[in-house]
């Protein structure tokens, strides 16, 4: 699935077992960039934990995709999907979403998250990193344009239906 756009064409690909270590380091950069808001703190091993992650490449309930240049492929960031809602009984989440720094303010992460919610049509839920008023920002805006502000946000949660053709 690609999409092109003004500054760079991206395209969503699958994260395979074969891409398990890359998709688990790119996971811990996340979670450290998300510890310095919601005080997660690193286990012994210097990890931070993340129960769910072996779940993406067993589960059909879960997916992962790296978000790469279309044609280079140079990897530019990734999204972890899952039909796990918190306020709705059935649709999908964003369950941890990041763009390298060196590629934000580009408008990939944008083009990411609209490629998902045309990839997945319904009900979405996407909750902001804990305490980053820079995520929720960036969620409001993206989900804002994306529904032409027809969505709610309650208890940290933003809910919207994706129908084609609504950006």
């Amino acid at each position: 699935m690609s999409l092109k756009g003004r500054y760079m064409n991206i395209i969503l690909k699958k994260a395979g077992a074969a891409q398990r270590e890359i998709l688990y380091r790119l996971l811990q950069y996340s979670l450290f960039e998300e510890s310095l808001n919601d005080q997660n703190d690193m286990n012994e091993e210097a990890l931070f934990e993340y129960p769910w992650f072996e779940n993406y490449f067993t589960e059909k309930d879960r997916e992962a995709f790296f978000i790469r240049e279309a044609g280079s492929e140079r990897l530019l960031g990734f999204v972890m999907i899952n039909t796990f809602m918190q306020k709705s009984s059935s649709g999908h989440s964003i369950a941890e979403f990041m763009i390298l720094p060196k590629f934000r303010r580009k408008k990939i992460g944008k083009k990411a998250a609209v490629m998902c919610f045309e990839k997945y049509q319904g009900v979405w839920e996407v909750s902001p990193s804990y305490g980053s008023e820079l995520a929720y920002l960036f969620w409001k805006s993206v989900i804002d344009d994306y529904t032409g502000t027809n969505n709610k946000y309650e208890d940290g949660i933003f809910s919207f239906c994706s129908q084609s053709g609504r950006h």
